[in-house]
Formats: structure tokens, sequence, C-alpha cells
């Protein structure tokens, strides 16, 4: 379905490209940073295990391994659009 006046094949591809780019890495960027967080559920049984309460423990190895990759899909999608960009001319 097309008319004159709106380009709906480019409407939806505007829509989906915001939703994702503009709701999406925002949040993947706080996931990335809760998986960093000191305070997590996992690292608060620990110390409360070991009775160091008030320390605050680097988080675990999978954590930090999950927090690195959501920060590269950010930065490769940052590179990617300063690409699209570049390349428009």
């Amino acid at each position: 379905m097309s008319s004159s006046w709106i380009n709906l094949d480019a409407l939806w591809k505007i829509i989906v490209f915001g939703v994702l780019l503009g709701a999406g890495l925002p949040a993947l960027f706080a996931i990335g940073l809760r998986a960093l967080e000191p305070g997590s559920p996992a690292t608060v049984a620990a110390e409360s295990a070991d009775g160091t309460a008030g320390s605050a423990q680097p988080a675990n190895l999978a954590a930090r391994a999950f927090a690195v990759l959501c920060f590269a899909v950010i930065l490769a999608a940052i590179g990617w659009g300063i690409y699209e960009i570049v390349n428009q001319a």
C-alpha cells in the first residue's frame, strides 16, 4: 500500500530503527552498567556469608564479560552510524 503523500515502506523503517537505536542502545547501556554494579544479588550473598558486608566487591568475570559485550555492541552501533554518515556523499 503506497500513497503519493506517504512512503509507508520508508516510514516503517524509520520507526523500527528509531525504536531499536533510540531506546534499545540506552537500555543496553543500562544493562551493561547494572552488570558491573558491585551490589548485585550474588555479591551481596557472598559478602553476608563471609561477614565483609561493608566492602565493595568487583563484579564477577561473567558479569564483566557481559558488560564488555554490551558496551562493544554500543560502540559498534556508533561506528556504523558514523560510517553511514560519512559515506552519504
